[in-house]
């Protein structure tokens, strides 16, 4: 589809490449990444008079002092940071990054799209494992950790979408990622729900995964396919194959690539363990069982 350029003033172009090159210097230096994160969303939420009153030893409700101390990430937590694999060290920076993306996104500022767009591009450089140009990130994308994602050049990924990534996950150049996809890389066994089983999930150069799909954890959508909306992907789909349905099959091979494309019965194979990821657990790890379900089958008890 073709769009036309838009342009803001150039007083508030000029201020907002001001403040996202500040943050992005901040981050790219020995500063604190709270510090930083804590800084950012202060001043974003107007909150700097209060915070200062706060710090300066004025009195302030509970309700208060809750929201001032969420400013700084290291006074919070997400639900990733209790899976019991996580890569520690790699968790501790990326878990400040994600903590001001997503309250970034609950800004009213969030809905300025020239803005938000590029203020979510910087973050990304220095969130994912690779990031590559130009790409668009809209508002309410979510992740598991955010450093195991490697995103190409030029990639659009709209709102509401959930990039699992608790194993790892690859999105090539120019894909299309629309409203509502979950991609995920991670599995439960379907008779201990505590046993999680990484994949790696991949959605090549050109790919389009379209409103409300579903790709499982350890599949591939290959190059220039397109996945349907509200689809299940449960097995592999074949470059240039579009897939619809629950589970996804290969209904179509995009016109004209006929000659290149494997043919239309090819695709749906699960290669999950192909692409599993094994990983340790320390044996000191402080864990709990959060169901405390009786979970062996009746025949493994007699």
């Amino acid at each position: 589809m073709t769009k036309r350029h838009v342009s803001l003033p150039s007083a508030a172009e000029a201020a907002m490449d001001d403040f996202i090159a500040e943050v992005d210097d901040r981050l790219a230096s020995d500063e604190e990444t709270c510090s930083v994160v804590e800084d950012v969303l202060i001043d974003l939420t107007g909150d700097r008079e209060a915070y200062d009153r706060w710090q300066a030893g004025e009195p302030v409700s509970a309700a208060e002092r809750v929201r001032l101390q969420s400013y700084d990430p290291c006074n919070t937590t997400l639900e990733s940071e209790y899976y019991a694999e996580k890569d520690e060290e790699a968790f501790r920076r990326s878990k400040h990054l994600q903590w001001l993306w997503r309250q970034f996104d609950s800004l009213p500022i969030a809905d300025n799209v020239a803005f938000a767009l590029r203020f979510r591009q910087m973050l990304a450089e220095h969130l994912f494992d690779e990031c590559g140009d130009d790409c668009r990130f809209f508002k309410g994308i979510s992740f598991t950790y955010g450093h195991n994602i490697r995103v190409g050049d030029n990639t659009v990924i709209h709102d509401d979408v959930h990039l699992d990534d608790r194993g790892t996950l690859t999105i090539g150049s120019r894909a299309s990622i629309s409203d509502g996809v979950h991609l995920y890389s991670h599995d439960h066994d379907v008779v201990d729900q505590t046993v999680v089983r990484n994949y790696h999930t991949i959605i090549e150069d050109d790919a389009r995964v379209t409103y409300d799909a579903m790709v499982r954890a350890g599949c591939t959508v290959g190059e220039n396919a397109i996945v349907g909306a509200r689809s299940v992907v449960q097995g592999d789909v074949p470059a240039h194959h579009i897939a619809v349905g629950t589970p996804a099959e290969s209904v179509k091979i995009k016109p004209g690539w006929e000659d290149v494309a494997e043919p239309l019965e090819a695709g749906g194979e699960n290669r999950q363990e192909a692409r599993r990821i094994e990983y340790d657990l320390p044996d000191d790890i402080d864990a709990f069982d959060e169901f405390q379900r009786e979970r062996s089958p009746p025949t493994d008890r007699r």
